[in-house]
């Protein structure tokens, strides 16, 4: 029996083959007794290198036994660290797509090899250096002729079941995997989706068939609802999955946000000049990680990308960051990582005793955070106060890069025509105010051509 251990990530609990923790401020990931002949396997046969060579694994080394290992612990290893962890439901359509194309490929190598993936989890996989990889080494076990794919419902769940909801529905169903954090359930997804996808041979096999199969049989005992799979079989299942999902395509079509740049009021030489004060600030802070707040399709990451900067490009609109991971997959940026957010609703602390899946604040705090052209939308879009969104970006950063954008622009006024203006404290000096609380001002630029400021903030202990 394990002992019980503090250090233990809350994500971590399901698996008897072993467990993640911190000890010393270290991630490992203890390999217990039970999972012996499976890690064996896994790195005799030549599975785990490939896997590594290829991207879609990470790697580690083997470590001295930390304090917080167990006595049933066979091996403990030390994983590379992935500088941010993100989840299904804060990924645009082609990166859950991606992860999906990257799954099935796993379990493609590991048949070779002689093993087989026993979860297939949407959350095992993060984005490396912009590429979908798995990071639960012990997701592999012995495969064996005949057996079934233990895991195939779990990635009907994760995988093509959000991805057809996005594709024939709308995408923002992709949020559903935020309250169904096991996967969308089959028979949900089934009947959400129109009936013209049971003419998809892969959706109706593996979603509505399959739906139907489940209820058929849930009330059977488990063992007698497995049925024997040649490995002819199996790999034939993994092709026709991989078929379906290459089929599933969603157009990130024209909306205000993705368009932004294209009808901004911004003069080209003020747009030139805004950059310019976001590398000075960014060169002058020097921060290792940024979160940029409402990155659109990511003009401003990038230019942190340049000077070798990661950044987290957050945006509400899933049109925008569908472009901006679409270009950085053609550009090959390997510092940038574009998610899903909305900042009004960001995601929450979620699963059993809300530790299994942090929310956006226990991912933080970061070097510096970029909060361009974004306050308006908060305060007067939604009606947020200037206090409460200095508090909340304090809880983000350490360093803040902001840009007040005042009620006589054009922006703003677009946002107040079909509302009354009630925001009495929405000025520079309410702004300035606001955010003293929080920060010390070191900088404060207008922008050329503009009525615009970009500040510098340094956050308060």
């Amino acid at each position: 029996m394990l002992k019980p251990t503090s250090h233990a990530l809350g994500s971590s609990f399901r698996d008897p083959s072993g467990f993640v923790f911190h000890s010393s401020g270290v991630l490992y990931r203890q390999v217990n007794q039970s999972y012996r002949d499976n890690y064996d396997l896994l790195l005799g046969s030549g599975l785990y290198d490939d896997l590594v060579k290829a991207g879609l694994l990470i790697p580690h080394v083997e470590a001295n036994r930390p304090e917080g290992a167990t006595e049933s612990a066979y091996r403990v290893i030390k994983p590379r660290l992935v500088g941010f962890v993100s989840y299904p439901y804060e990924w645009c359509f082609s990166q859950l797509k991606d992860a999906a194309l990257a799954t099935l490929a796993i379990q493609k190598r590991a048949i070779e090899y002689g093993m087989i993936l026993k979860d297939a989890s949407a959350y095992n996989i993060q984005f490396v250096d912009g590429k979908p990889t798995l990071i639960d080494t012990l997701s592999f076990e012995r495969y064996r002729e005949g057996q079934p794919w233990i895991a195939y419902k779990q990635f009907c769940q994760h995988f093509l079941g959000p991805l057809a909801l996005m594709c024939y529905r709308d995408v923002r169903l992709g949020q559903m995997m935020r309250t169904h954090i096991d996967g969308i359930p089959l028979d949900l997804t089934s009947a959400l989706l129109p009936r013209r996808t049971r003419l998809s041979f892969s959706l109706l096999t593996n979603i509505h068939l399959h739906a139907r199969s489940q209820q058929r049989h849930a009330s059977k005992p488990r063992a007698s609802q497995r049925r024997g799979m040649s490995r002819r079989a199996m790999l034939g299942l993994v092709d026709s999955l991989e078929s379906g999902v290459k089929r599933l395509r969603w157009q990130a079509k024209d909306t205000a946000w993705a368009d932004y740049y294209d009808h901004t009021n911004y003069e080209a030489e003020s747009l030139d000049h805004k950059e310019q004060l976001v590398a000075e600030y960014l060169k002058l802070t020097q921060p290792s990680v940024i979160w940029d707040l409402g990155a659109n399709i990511g003009r401003f990451s990038r230019i942190a990308a340049e000077l070798g900067i990661e950044s987290i490009a957050f945006d509400l609109d899933p049109a925008a960051v569908e472009k901006n991971y679409l270009e950085c997959l053609r550009a090959d940026e390997k510092r940038i990582l574009p998610l899903v957010l909305d900042l009004t609703n960001p995601s929450p602390a979620i699963g059993w005793e809300h530790s299994e899946r942090m929310s956006l604040l226990e991912r933080g705090p970061v070097d510096l955070v970029l909060a361009l052209a974004l306050i308006h939308h908060l305060a007067i879009g939604n009606n947020v106060p200037l206090e409460s969104i200095a508090r909340f970006i304090r809880g983000c950063c350490r360093s803040l890069i902001i840009e007040f954008v005042p009620k006589e622009d054009s922006q703003v006024k677009r946002l107040l025509a079909s509302r009354e203006d009630i925001f009495d404290e929405y000025s520079e000096a309410g702004f300035e105010s606001a955010f003293a609380h929080h920060f010390s001002i070191e900088k404060e630029t207008a922008v050329s051509g503009s009525s615009r400021k970009i500040y510098l903030m340094r956050a308060k202990s």
